[in-house]
């Protein structure tokens, strides 16, 4: 296993999720490098710590292109060599079982809850367990959705990562036909792991999920699937504002778009990049810093 090493730095909420932005819209950002900023503790809410995860020992330009995500004086980082573990199973160890709407996803280790739609998450390899604000309020608008009367026939998870808002929103609509992708080759593994938990089975047909690895929609086998009634994305800022004229392509007329992964502080962009293709606001819903769209199609 590759060696890895964490940076970690303390500061207050507004400089480490100034950092965070900055590094969703840098253009040249190595990919092999991960962040991770959340608060110290419930009773201290401005007091946010910073993780910065890599497959090898900081080098100086490392340090300089985090260093420059702060727009003043950056933070001291404390450096350590992080044991042989895949890092993201690791964080996500342990976690609690969250509720969100009707849906409780957790982890193997947890009982299930009968009274809800029980959805099994193990940590892995792939992001998406349900812990982040952005996940958890995609299963809260998802189940909006379906109380406002949204039935869609044929629908698409775009960034799965575990698969967890694929096989919800099979689980809301068992008659529809459903799509996820992911760019990483690793989450196709992961996903087909995680239906076997759940009970999802793995196809092309009506309540099937068809899984496959893909940059955004653009694959063959997507595309001819399309026109979608409903997609999915829960990724970042820019990807989603990149990705709008190909996401209108493949929405059918009267569609609906459901869009996280980004701040409250981006809405208005991610928003403007939709609108101008013929989208419009349906629901919104705010989860912390988060910002969760319902967007649907003219």
């Amino acid at each position: 296993m590759a060696e890895s090493w964490k940076l970690t730095a303390f500061g207050p909420k507004s400089l480490i999720e100034g950092a965070l932005a900055a590094q969703e819209l840098a253009l040249d950002w190595d990919e092999d490098i991960g962040l991770s900023g959340f608060e110290v503790a419930e009773d201290k809410p401005n007091d946010w710590k910073l993780d910065v995860y890599l497959p090898r020992k900081p080098t100086t330009t490392d340090r300089k292109s985090i260093d420059g995500l702060f727009a003043g004086k950056p933070p001291r980082f404390a450096a350590e060599k992080l044991p042989d573990a895949d890092w993201v199973t690791e964080s996500q160890k342990g976690v609690d079982p969250i509720r969100a709407g009707r849906f409780h996803v957790r982890t193997p280790e947890h009982p299930a809850d009968p009274a809800t739609v029980d959805l099994v998450i193990p940590a892995s390899q792939a992001f998406g367990t349900g812990q982040h604000a952005t996940t958890a309020g995609c299963l809260v608008m998802l189940e909006r959705m379906k109380r406002e009367g949204l039935a869609p026939r044929n629908l698409i998870d775009v960034g799965t990562g575990t698969g967890l808002l694929a096989f919800a929103a099979r689980r809301l609509w068992p008659r529809a036909f459903v799509a996820a992708s992911d760019i990483d080759p690793v989450c196709e593994l992961v996903v087909e792991d995680n239906a076997r938990l759940n009970h999802v089975a793995l196809g092309g047909e009506r309540g099937q999920v068809l899984m496959t690895t893909a940059d955004g929609i653009d694959d063959a086998l997507l595309t001819s699937r399309a026109p979608y009634d409903l997609l999915i994305a829960n990724i970042l800022a820019r990807p989603l504002i990149e990705m709008a004229p190909d996401f209108a392509r493949a929405v059918a007329p009267g569609g609906s778009v459901l869009l996280a992964g980004l701040l409250a502080t981006q809405e208005a962009a991610v928003r403007r990049a939709y609108r101008l293709r013929g989208f419009r606001l349906a629901r919104r819903l705010v989860r912390g810093d988060w910002s969760i769209l319902w967007l649907r199609r003219r």
